[in-house]
């Protein structure tokens, strides 16, 4: 394997094979500071993960969902040593039939969803990150190396 297929791997292993997980979502929040800078808005949210992307189950009223409808640049990092950049988008109500297999994931991966993912409100939304680049970190080199810079897009990594 060449060393974006290990950092990918890698991920897969972390995040991946249909498990939840943990991240830490940050968007740009609507409302300046003081000094009328932009600032970040950061939260912890449940996705899972699949491909260089992870999906969230989330309420279109949400802070976090408003914020990406301005700007959809977004970064995540998780307990599992990584940190990525990327993009959101509002991928619409989980019982869209074009949801229908995110939403059968969902029912899967996620056991509170049934009862507290609220599916037949028209504002529970699937939100799909899609990675852009970023660093994950193997503090064991299981692949040989320590740090793996990711570019998702262009498939390389440094």
């Amino acid at each position: 394997m060449n060393k974006y297929e290990n950092a990918i791997q890698i991920m897969e292993e972390r995040c991946g094979n249909d498990k939840e997980v943990l991240i830490a979502l940050a968007t740009i929040s609507l409302f300046p500071n003081t000094e009328g800078n932009l600032r970040p808005a950061v939260r912890m949210v449940c996705a899972y993960y699949e491909e260089g992307v992870f999906y969230v189950s989330t309420d279109a009223k949400k802070n976090k969902t408003l914020q990406i409808e301005k700007n959809n640049e977004v970064s995540v990092a998780g307990l599992d040593w990584f940190a990525f950049n990327g993009t959101a988008e509002n991928l619409g109500w989980v019982k869209d039939e074009k949801n229908a297999e995110i939403r059968k994931k969902f029912k899967e991966v996620f056991n509170w969803f049934d009862e507290v993912g609220d599916e037949d409100n028209p504002d529970s939304i699937v939100l799909r990150i899609t990675l852009t680049e970023g660093t994950i970190i193997d503090n064991g080199k299981k692949y040989g190396e320590l740090q793996y810079e990711i570019d998702f897009i262009n498939k390389t990594v440094k």
